[in-house]
């Protein structure tokens, strides 16, 4: 898990970490997390992942966010709609109502189709809301979606 994390992390492109997870860092960040799965290849690889954990406390408590990472070697192969699909199921048992993603990068088209054809509602631009691992800032588009 902490491999493929690590790329998504280091492509600077995707997630707003900057820094790499190691053995110890990512075993407490996984753990603290509401619901952590993976997505193995046929051998029992791991191929994908996703960690799901409310986006707000209290009265907001109800939203959950998540975080997809698809290997990159097999992107493309739709991981990370299977991933997806599983995450929105597993929102609703662990008592989420609602699916928010705060950060879509705008050029990250393959995400933003996915979502879109599994039902969740784009929110609009925010300009400028996330700088890319070359310095420049790209838009995000926050999406939701209700379970």
């Amino acid at each position: 898990m902490i491999r493929i994390w690590n790329q998504v992390v280091e492509e600077g492109v995707a997630f707003p970490q900057e820094e790499g997870l190691t053995a110890e860092t990512g075993a407490a960040f996984f753990a603290e997390q509401t619901y952590c799965a993976v997505a193995e290849d046929e051998a029992g690889a791991i191929v994908g992942l996703y960690i799901l954990h409310p986006n707000n406390v209290g009265r907001c408590g109800h939203i959950a966010n998540a975080s997809f990472a698809v290997d990159a070697a097999l992107r493309g192969r739709h991981v990370g709609e299977q991933l997806v699909k599983d995450c929105l199921a597993q929102a609703k048992a662990h008592g989420f109502s609602i699916m928010q993603f705060n950060a879509v990068v705008e050029s990250n088209l393959h995400a933003r189709h996915l979502y879109e054809r599994l039902g969740f509602v784009p929110m609009g631009v925010i300009p400028g809301g996330f700088r890319m691992k070359d310095g420049r800032y790209e838009n995000i588009c926050p999406y939701y979606h209700v379970l």
